[in-house]
């Protein structure tokens, strides 16, 4: 009985693979041709069926992009950086997408070595770091066993050596890696997507205004209280908006 409900499974899931790559082919062609809004449904569809990779993303992110709307296209662009931090086409078409937003919020940047150590971390993934360090503990294995029976002193010293970079490399991708899942656990973003958003002082419409966001602009999520959020922009202003503004990253 398990084995015919396995096959059954293995088969459904063959079918549905199947059917989001026919999809994605009919999603590929109608842009091909012109036919965004035909596009952005089908590459949708992908998306409601539970299916979701950088290229998905990426070309849904340019269909918005052609039709000139704004939020949805670097909503997606972000979605694919999510995945893909360091995809240089993502990257490119981000900055077009940008560069049509109204808002334009100048970053504090961070300086010295935080600022080196937050981009070397951002360089790769969660995954790929915990891939480097399986890596480097197997090129530790490798090369304390020459260690340890090999004859030559000098020999003995280079391959003590290189055993112990390795595992001190291998700590750093460790450390590397949980410091890049913690900052995507913890750095909750969102887009914002109506064409003008009002941020005041406290969560309710008797607060203060404090400034204006418009369509596209990127903030980060710091507390939500009933229908607010409080965020935060990229020069460091903070405030509430209503959550109908944003759409989450």
């Amino acid at each position: 009985m398990k084995k015919i409900f396995l096959i059954i499974l293995v088969f459904c899931t063959t079918i549905g693979f199947g059917q989001n790559e026919t999809l994605f082919e009919d999603a590929n062609k109608a842009y091909a041709d012109g036919n965004y809004e035909e596009a952005i449904t089908s590459y949708e569809n992908i998306l409601n069926k539970g299916e979701a990779s950088v290229s998905l993303y990426y070309n849904l992110a340019n269909a918005h992009y052609k039709l000139n709307h704004i939020a949805p296209s670097i909503y997606y662009y972000e979605k694919a950086l999510q995945l893909a931090p360091n995809d240089s086409d993502v990257k490119n078409n981000i900055q077009f997408a940008r560069n049509m937003a109204m808002d334009d919020i100048q970053s504090v940047e961070r300086t010295g070595i935080s600022k080196t150590i937050d981009n070397l971390i951002a360089t790769f993934s969660f995954d790929t770091w915990a891939m480097f360090a399986i890596g480097f503990m197997l090129i530790f294995v490798i090369l304390f066993l020459f260690y340890y029976y090999g004859r030559s002193t000098l020999v003995k010293r280079i391959f003590f050596i290189g055993s112990m970079l390795s595992i001190l490399l291998c700590i750093a991708s460790i450390i590397f890696a949980f410091s890049q899942q913690n900052i995507q656990l913890n750095n909750n973003y969102a887009i914002v997507f109506a064409e003008e958003a009002g941020v005041r002082s406290e969560p309710n419409l008797r607060g203060e205004p404090s400034f204006l966001l418009h369509e596209g602009t990127k903030a980060k999520l710091l507390e939500n209280y009933q229908e607010w959020y409080k965020i935060e922009i990229a020069d460091g202003k903070q405030g509430w908006t209503l959550k109908e503004n944003l759409k989450e990253l």
